[in-house]
């Protein structure tokens, strides 16, 4: 499939709020809150305001790690934010995120709240303050540091790029999806070629690391992002896959994908988590049986 542009920028671009595909009755091109609202609390020092979206996963995959590394500190409230419902302009949300996005997490385990947005800010405080999952230092912590930062620049080519343009654009445009395709599957060669050689993204040890970059690279290439595995030929990518696999069979990252969830099979799904029991008792499939 090929087009032809018929569209000519104006001079001055101007905002039209039916311009956006599936995301335009969210899309904006200004900050700041739309309502007032408050963020709900629980009783732990943890606060974690998100969705399981690739991002949000990653902070509740941390949180379910260091929980069953034994660290009790580690107990969170999670609290759902429907950003298809605007949740995220809340007053409340932009005072935890000025950017509007999810995951936001307040700590409150010290004399003042703190705020930490953006998930790799969030991986990084919960490394440093439980000290797991990051090497203290050395060319071990710099090496996570370099694929936790290469995650951050490269999924949204992956996500506000091949995702949206192949799976949530109003129409198949053959440009934009063969730039973006050329692109994620280069950065699935990246991945690959690093994997020939070791068992984790960083080294042989599991890190943050491995917990940003698979909840993008590995859910993409176990068929969990946009439809997209075959078209992308994931399974040419078989180091991915190995790491992939081995990663989506551990206890916390089984949990850590629950959380949050509102969408898809109703026993994956858990809106809230505000206690380890809640996996048990506070699953869809639990809170809303199936009608006679």
């Amino acid at each position: 499939m090929s087009e032809q542009s018929t569209y000519t920028p104006p001079m001055v671009w101007t905002w039209d709020s039916q311009n956006g595909g599936q995301f335009a009755n969210i899309n904006r091109p200004i900050a700041g809150a739309t309502h007032d609202k408050d963020l709900p609390a629980g009783r732990h020092p943890l606060q974690l305001y998100s969705l399981a979206t690739p991002n949000g996963v990653k902070v509740t995959v941390m949180l379910e790690e260091l929980l069953a590394l034994g660290h009790e500190e580690a107990e969170y409230n999670a609290w759902l934010i429907n950003i298809g419902q605007g949740d995220q302009f809340s007053s409340g949300f932009v005072e935890a995120n000025p950017n509007s996005k999810i995951p936001a997490l307040w700590d409150r385990s010290g004399e003042k709240p703190v705020r930490v947005f953006e998930s790799a800010s969030i991986l990084f405080h919960l490394a440093e303050r439980f000290n797991a999952f990051l090497p203290e230092s050395g060319p071990e912590r710099t090496e996570v540091m370099n694929w936790v930062f290469w995650q951050m620049g490269s999924a949204p080519y992956l996500g506000g790029g091949f995702g949206h343009f192949y799976a949530y654009a109003p129409e198949k445009w053959e440009y934009p999806i063969n730039r973006f395709a050329m692109e994620t599957k280069r950065q699935l060669d990246v991945l690959d070629r690093e994997l020939s050689e070791k068992t984790y993204i960083a080294g042989e040890d599991y890190s943050i690391a491995d917990i940003a970059i698979w909840p993008w690279y590995g859910q993409l290439v176990l068929g969990r992002l946009y439809s997209a595995a075959e078209f992308l030929d994931v399974e040419s990518y078989k180091n991915v896959m190995r790491w992939a696999k081995e990663i989506d069979g551990r206890p916390a990252v089984k949990r850590g994908r629950m959380v949050n969830r509102a969408f898809g099979e109703k026993h994956t799904q858990l809106h809230e988590r505000h206690e380890a029991g809640d996996f048990e008792t506070r699953t869809q499939d639990k809170l809303e049986p199936a009608a006679e």
